[in-house]
């Protein structure tokens, strides 16, 4: 069976989907939206995605939509190594971390909104950045009053290997790092992102080692 994964190099999501194939040992297939020029608005993707977004996950014919759903299946479709906990109050714990990024982090500073602030609003590229800036060292910092309470030992943010909450976390920090938010007050994502991105699955999903990364 063929997997095939339609993303962007940078798309946080699809990010997330590659650190989760490549932690299932699941091979795959990339091929490109190129975000940056505008191919998610085409007629041809549209038909694929109608809202224009990736990424879709295409698996033996099938054609899977939005990141949260597609790594639950992903989950359920190769269940080891798990990427969630074994008891139903730990899960719930470590989805309503990823939640935080996944509904009140990511959505607000997706490429589509901060085109909109700096164009539709004419806010202007420092516009576009001071508001990355604001929603994601905010949403960050309270995320990790979240996870600093949790007992640990080991980095990661739950158990003795990364999981799902570490598959949002990563591409999250990418983020941070990129716009320069301030997440000098998070030692303890800090410290899980650190342990995961050492990990071949996480660094084979780097944004920078995919094939249409630009330079």
């Amino acid at each position: 069976m063929t997997t095939t994964l339609y993303g962007y190099w940078r798309s946080s999501a699809a990010y997330r989907l590659r650190i989760a194939l490549n932690l299932k040992g699941v091979a795959y297939e990339q091929v490109s939206i190129n975000l940056k020029d505008g191919e998610q608005n085409s007629e041809d993707w549209r038909r694929v995605q109608p809202q224009g977004l990736v990424p879709v996950l295409e698996h033996d014919g099938q054609r899977l939509l939005q990141s949260p759903a597609i790594l639950e299946w992903i989950e359920e479709t190769w269940p080891q190594p798990a990427l969630l906990p074994s008891s139903a109050q730990a899960r719930c714990l470590v989805r309503g971390w990823a939640s935080v990024i996944a509904c009140d982090i990511h959505p607000v500073q997706n490429l589509r909104i901060l085109k909109a602030i700096a164009g539709d609003l004419g806010q202007g590229p420092e516009g576009m950045k001071a508001w990355a800036q604001r929603w994601i060292g905010s949403g960050l910092q309270s995320l990790e009053t979240m996870v600093a309470t949790h007992p640990r030992t080991t980095p990661f943010l739950h158990g003795d290997a990364p999981g799902l909450a570490e598959v949002y976390l990563v591409p999250q920090m990418y983020n941070a790092r990129r716009w320069g938010a301030d997440i000098s007050n998070c030692p303890t994502l800090l410290a899980a992102d650190e342990a995961a991105r050492a990990l071949p699955a996480f660094r084979d999903a780097e944004p920078e080692n995919q094939p249409d990364a630009e330079a």
